[in-house]
């Protein structure tokens, strides 16, 4: 016979992160999430001026100007 204890599954075990990287996790993502939007822009920027290559990093300079002043 199964004592109560032998019947009931254990909980699953969860890992705690410390703030300071659960705060670095976020920031990193942020990151990633900021150069995807300038990443889109710049290609924006390239389309709209008929895919004229050579100019790749005006137009990432420009895309970053655009989304990150805004945000100071």
């Amino acid at each position: 016979m199964l004592s109560s204890r032998e019947s009931t599954p254990a909980k699953p075990k969860t890992l705690a992160l410390p703030k300071e990287r659960v705060a670095n996790v976020t920031q990193i993502s942020d990151k990633a999430g900021l150069e995807n939007q300038i990443r889109e822009r710049a290609y924006q920027i390239y389309d709209a001026r008929g895919c004229e290559p050579g100019k790749d990093q005006q137009d990432w300079l420009q895309a970053e100007h655009e989304i990150v002043k805004p945000r100071r």
